[in-house]
């Protein structure tokens, strides 16, 4: 068990004692220990060798014997036995926004819903305004909301922050020099699609037999699918499909290309190679008049052959990509090494692992110039947000940290709620001594359309704001975009020169690629942040940097590729 699979269930454990009216403090004890152990550096299994577990904040002994209970079993006695009381499916009624535990369990006990559908037909049927304190307009937002989620869960994709990690823990699973060489990730993980359907692999090797025995024998298999000559299939743990497909060296960059995709972008390329008297498949372009094969073994080599400058996997999604590849017209993308500070970062003064000066000294290690420490504002109870005193002591604490570290800038700032009356958590005369001001929704986020565009609005005309957080809420598996006009927020944030983020979080992703598209079309700027709570998330970047790729986004349009000296005189800071 990794440290998420542990917290996982402890998650899931409080929030089944939620929907059955449990002790609020046994809950709470088993989220704060959830959250710890999900951001945790160092492996939890190491702690229990060492019998440590009681060193990690908010584990106490009871909580530390059901950890133990975890990792020697996979769950836990208590977990199970009230698993055994919840119908499975209330998870997903749990999903919809505006439904937590306590009016699942309402919904459950005296309507019978029991999942997506069942609460669908009982607000179309208007049960659910029947019940104390729900009303028309709760029960008209739940359908439209269930209706969305029911349509998210039949797409059946998984997040890239799942899909990628366990692509990546298979890779190195297979690739032992013998018998598989070179594993490359191919299809949506490797174009950074924020979600993906499976996952797919291309290996070299010379003896495909044996590659793919290796394949279906690894650890975490639940089913073999498929074993073919140089194919195979499985479900892997988490119940995603796997499929890897080997091949020789001559023929690499023709099936890495085909099983890349996308599926719109092959078949324009088809099209393109039919006009040259060429049949391009996933072995390579064939002559129509010889019948003669050319495999390729580089990407590279196969684009050129059909006149195009080399195109990145991210833009392989038939938006003008292959009409500026033949113009030779692709941008430089922005790459990870542009980045030259996080303008995101919380620390131990909030809900972060770290202290100030440890997530200095991990963001200079990544050859970073600057962070700026976002900590939450006071309306962030959860978060054990700033008071004003706090904010106050804060600052100062940065000022003192700044004058002992060398070779990385402490920029002071916020994380400030923009509160449901669109009003910000902080006075403008604290918000004014900050150097970067970041705000964003954090609370009453099911708002309707017209209340939750006005309430960013009203921040985003702020003169002391800078950064819009995580723009559109959503969050994979727990939350679906706010309603909202990103029209008009877009133009109010180009009208009065905000930032608008591109969140790294891989639960966040936000923007997410078509809004990025957006915003970097209307001129308006972008910062990439990873929104870290501990050092490890520090390298959370490479998501928000395959958004921004989808985006077409080049260095010069995201503000935190500017060097210190040019982000102080960018945002006013002596």
């Amino acid at each position: 068990m990794n440290n998420s699979e542990v917290a996982n269930i402890l998650y899931e454990m409080a929030e089944m004692l939620e929907f059955k009216g449990e002790n609020v403090f046994k809950i709470k004890a088993y989220k704060k220990a959830a959250k710890n152990i999900e951001e945790l550096e160092e492996d939890i299994n190491i702690l229990r060798k060492k019998d440590e577990l009681g060193t990690i904040p908010g584990v106490g002994k009871a909580i530390e014997s059901k950890i133990k209970e975890i990792i020697d079993t996979g769950t836990f006695k208590a977990y199970e036995e009230i698993k055994r009381t919840i119908p499975q499916e209330i998870k997903k009624i749990t999903s919809v926004p505006g439904i937590g535990p306590k009016t699942a369990y309402i919904l459950y006990t005296e309507l019978g819903v029991k999942d997506l559908k069942g609460l669908i037909k009982a607000a179309e049927e208007h049960r659910i305004r029947r019940i104390s304190g729900m009303g028309v307009k709760t029960e008209k937002n739940i359908l439209i909301a269930a209706k969305r989620q029911l349509a998210e869960d039949n797409m059946e994709r998984f997040p890239l922050g799942i899909a990628l990690p366990l692509a990546e823990e298979i890779s190195r699973q297979l690739v032992d020099g013998i018998y598989i060489k070179e594993i490359h990730i191919a299809g949506s993980i490797r174009r950074w699609k924020d979600s993906v359907g499976d996952i797919d692999l291309i290996a070299r090797s010379q003896e495909p037999h044996k590659a793919i025995d290796a394949f279906i024998n690894m650890n975490n298999v639940q089913q073999v699918l498929e074993k073919g000559n140089c194919k195979g299939s499985v479900i892997y743990k988490g119940n995603i499909q796997v499929d890897i497909r080997i091949v020789k060296d001559d023929a690499f960059g023709s099936m890495l290309q085909h099983f890349t995709g996308s599926k719109e972008h092959n078949i324009k390329l088809r099209k393109l190679a039919l006009a040259k008297g060429l049949h391009l498949s996933e072995y390579g372009l064939k002559n129509s008049v010889t019948g003669k094969q050319k495999p390729c073994a580089t990407e590279k080599e196969q684009y050129e052959l059909l006149g195009l400058e080399f195109i990145p996997p991210e833009l392989r999604e038939d938006r003008g990509e292959i009409e500026a590849a033949i113009e030779g017209k692709i941008p430089k993308l922005i790459e990870v090494n542009d980045i030259k500070g996080d303008l995101h970062v919380h620390s131990k003064w909030t809900d972060g692992i770290n202290t100030i000066e440890e997530m200095a000294y991990a963001a200079r290690s990544l050859g970073y110039e600057y962070i700026a420490i976002t900590d939450h504002s006071v309306s962030s109870r959860i978060a054990n947000g700033l008071s004003e005193k706090r904010l106050l002591e804060h600052i100062e604490e940065i000022e003192k940290i700044n004058q002992n570290i060398e070779g990385i800038r402490i920029l002071s700032g916020t994380e400030c709620d923009i509160l449901s009356n669109g009003e910000l958590d902080y006075r403008d005369e604290l918000l004014e001594l900050l150097d970067i001001v970041v705000v964003g929704v954090h609370g009453s986020v099911d708002q309707d359309k017209t209340k939750m565009t006005q309430r960013i609005l009203n921040a985003l005309e702020n003169e002391h704001v800078h950064i819009l957080a995580h723009p559109t809420g959503r969050k994979f598996g727990k939350r679906l975009p706010f309603e909202m006009d990103m029209e008009k927020i877009m133009d109010t944030a180009r009208e009065y020169g905000k930032i608008l983020e591109i969140n790294s979080a891989p639960q966040r992703l936000d923007l997410n690629d078509n809004y990025a598209k957006m915003a970097r079309e209307r001129g308006i700027k972008l910062a990439i942040n990873t929104d870290a709570h501990s050092t490890e998330q520090f390298n959370n970047i490479r998501y928000g940097i395959g958004t921004a790729r989808r985006a077409w986004i080049r260095p010069s349009e995201v503000i935190n590729t500017l060097n210190l000296k040019e982000i102080c005189k960018f945002f006013d800071i002596s």
